[in-house]
């Protein structure tokens, strides 16, 4: 008697034992091989099924059916969430479940380019995102997220975007993208930037209006300080603008490379021809290094400034009309050398 027993219970601790071990196996030890860190993406559409067929095609497993016993047992399928998640060399099926099932993903590198257009910005986010386009230009017509809760108009709010990388999470919804915006907005604009602005006489959405054309008319760094300057000048002067980009912007047409005068008689609040002050908004999305050239724009005569005939991209800058009127022919003749006329 006293035999059996003794074999009942080797044979119930080697039952455990394989037990254990075969648990191990399938649920601890390394399941996944890719060659380095990859990243799944869990739709608001996807399934239990189709997350571990996600899984199969980038993250080389061995076994699945741990994953799918896990599956089934903790009810997957009624709630997957959504996110990028890491599936790294050697890792588990375990902690790659867990991971999924309790949303624990990874940030992702979100660029905020430097775009001509809210609706641009808006379809270079959303190839980046869980969100599409159509969501995101959904809450940019939303005037009470817009105007209520972000204190801008539909003239206004290119000035909310400041170009940079940020670390989002991939589902990020288009509500929580604009507020993680409007926080970054708050961030750049220091006490030191903003002291900036009021000694200008400028408020920062003027700054960045201001900074949008800057950055229309030249993309050299060395130059933004001094055309920012200029225009100040003719601001503190009364003077019109008389800004080429927002004529072009006004016409509708940001490549034209020669502007004609009936361009200049486009009745636009846009039109800096014809309108006096700083248009009602940016005409592009400004990057930090225009703000910051307006903010710390140089100290200068000039109140004119012409493209090089050279084409390099350059400007000749003048303090008197007369100086700028030879600057003006000389462009003028060039364009005419190269037959363009528009």
């Amino acid at each position: 008697m006293k035999k059996v027993i003794v074999s009942a219970i080797v044979a119930i601790v080697l039952v455990c034992i394989a037990t254990a071990a075969t648990g191990y196996y399938y649920l601890y030890a390394p399941q996944f091989h890719p060659e380095q860190t990859v990243y799944i993406y869990v739709d608001r559409d996807d399934t239990a099924d189709s997350v571990a067929h996600k899984l199969r095609l980038v993250a080389n497993p061995g076994r699945m059916n741990a994953f799918a016993w896990m599956s089934r047992y903790r009810h997957y399928d009624t709630c997957v969430r959504t996110g990028r998640y890491a599936i790294r060399p050697d890792d588990n099926v375990y902690h790659v479940f867990s991971r999924l099932y309790r949303g624990y993903q990874s940030p992702m590198n979100l660029t905020v380019g430097s775009t001509r257009s809210v609706d641009a910005l808006a379809r270079h986010v959303a190839r980046q995102l869980m969100i599409d386009s159509t969501e995101i230009a959904a809450a940019l017509r939303d005037t009470a997220l817009i105007g209520t809760r972000l204190g801008y108009t539909p003239t206004t709010l290119p000035a909310l975007f400041i170009p940079n990388t940020y670390q989002v999470y991939w589902d990020l919804s288009s509500t929580d993208f604009l507020l993680r915006m409007q926080a970054e907005h708050d961030a750049f604009w220091t006490a030191e930037r903003l002291s900036l602005a009021d000694s200008l006489g400028l408020t920062p959405t003027e700054v960045t209006t201001l900074a949008s054309i800057v950055e229309e008319e030249t993309n050299r760094a060395d130059e933004k300080p001094i055309v920012a300057g200029l225009y100040l000048n003719r601001l503190r002067r009364g003077m019109l603008l008389q800004a080429d980009p927002t004529v072009k912007y006004a016409v509708g047409d940001p490549t034209l490379r020669r502007i004609l005068t009936r361009h200049l008689s486009v009745d636009s609040p846009y039109n800096t021809y014809l309108y006096p002050g700083l248009p009602p908004g940016p005409i592009r999305i400004a990057t930090p290094a225009g703000i910051d050239a307006v903010l710390h724009a140089a100290h200068h005569s000039y109140i004119y400034m012409c493209a090089a005939e050279d084409f390099s991209g350059t400007h000749r800058f003048a303090a008197t009309l007369s100086e700028h009127n030879r600057n003006a022919a000389r462009y003028q003749a060039a364009l005419n050398r190269r037959k363009i006329y528009k």
